[in-house]
């Protein structure tokens, strides 16, 4: 089995910390995400790649036996096991304990005589009779949802390897978001453990807004009489209409923020973010005689005003 450095696929250093793993992920799948780089299937692997990496990486167990036993780092139990075989089986050997050689050989010198194949998934190995249990393979799988179907928690059942698994999807979960769903992988060897099933959700935004996080952002146009005099519009919000009051002397390009108004706030019950409005003073067109020459006096008495 080729080693595969996941430090270097997320471009970190080894001594990278946990939320520089999350930045450095959230990153690059924006970057190589399928849907920005559509029949690009050098940018498919690398997204394929950058998921791989990090869930072994954001997972601090996982990162911990990658660390140390490198490529073979799935079979790291029944490595340890195989350890206490030879030990208790071998013909008055002493247990192992910590970093046994086992003859010179190293880690992958072991897996590759343990399962026949450097470390491949469907081997087992027989210490006295006894057969070693290990996890089963884990499973990825992609999810397609608009960004209204995760505005509420919702259930939904699909279908992966032959088999029906309903969950439920958490409100705000975001676009590139990977989740672990326990024991939903390939079956375990020798009554060893199921692999979990890793799902990455992409989500298309079809609507008006923006989202950054748990915020929404959007623009409302303002006709050039309500920027100046000030009073009320009603505006969207991404889950009706609401009114807003208009300050007097309202500038092109002036925001407004409704507190509570943006996207439900990921597995947090009832809080939302808010929505940014920004104002977009439209420019009256189609004036009539009488209209202009208002805007004309308008003009000099601000002239004469000065």
């Amino acid at each position: 089995m080729e080693f595969i450095d996941y430090y270097k696929i997320l471009e970190i250093d080894k001594s990278a910390s946990a939320e520089d793993v999350k930045k450095a992920y959230r990153k690059l799948a924006r970057k190589y995400h399928p849907d920005l780089n559509p029949n690009d299937v050098t940018a498919k692997q690398k997204f394929q790649k950058i998921n791989e990496a990090n869930e072994v990486l954001s997972d601090p167990e996982k990162r911990k036996k990658y660390d140390q036993y490198g490529k073979d780092w799935q079979h790291s139990e029944a490595y340890e096991k195989a350890k206490q075989e030879q030990g208790q089986y071998g013909g008055g050997q002493q247990r192992y304990s910590g970093q046994a050689d086992f003859g010179g050989e190293d880690f992958s010198d072991f897996f590759e005589s343990m399962f026949g194949g450097g470390g491949a998934r469907g081997g087992s190995f027989s210490g006295g009779g006894r057969q070693v249990k290990y996890k089963g393979q884990d499973i990825q799988a992609e999810l397609r949802l608009n960004l209204r179907d995760v505005f509420s928690s919702q259930q939904q059942t699909l279908t992966v390897g032959g088999k029906n698994i309903r969950l439920t999807i958490p409100a705000g979960v975001e676009n590139g978001q990977t989740i672990k769903i326990k024991g939903h992988g390939g079956a375990g060897v020798n009554g060893g453990p199921n692999g979990d099933l890793y799902l990455t959700f992409l989500i298309q935004n079809n609507t008006k807004f923006k989202r950054e996080g748990s915020h929404l952002f959007a623009d409302q146009d303002l006709d050039i009489y309500t920027a100046v005099l000030g009073g009320e519009v009603m505006v969207d919000t991404f889950d009706g209409k609401v009114k807003l009051k208009v300050a007097p002397e309202t500038q092109n390009g002036a925001k407004v923020k409704l507190k509570g108004k943006g996207f439900p706030v990921y597995k947090t019950e009832g809080q939302f973010g808010d929505l940014f409005i920004t104002f977009k003073v439209k420019t009256p067109v189609g004036l009539n005689e009488t209209q202009k020459n208002l805007f004309v006096e308008l003009q000099k008495l601000s002239q004469d005003g000065k």
